[in-house]
């Protein structure tokens, strides 16, 4: 599994961070995917992440 974060749709919340640091992290005012591919143990907490995101910056490849 691959995450991705739209930078220009990133409002900077740091929801998918708490949720899931695992595999978010913040750069400047937005959120990076610094786990590519997803650890197996932070699938889960990843899709909680994305579906969590007030404005759908985050997208997930299976």
């Amino acid at each position: 599994m691959k995450a991705k974060v739209d930078s220009n749709l990133c409002t900077g919340c740091e929801l998918c961070t708490n949720i899931c640091p695992e595999v978010f992290e913040m750069k400047g005012d937005t959120a990076a995917v610094k786990a590519n591919p997803v650890p197996k143990a932070a699938e889960e907490t990843c899709r909680e992440a994305k579906d969590s995101c007030p404005v759908e910056a985050i997208s997930v490849e299976e």
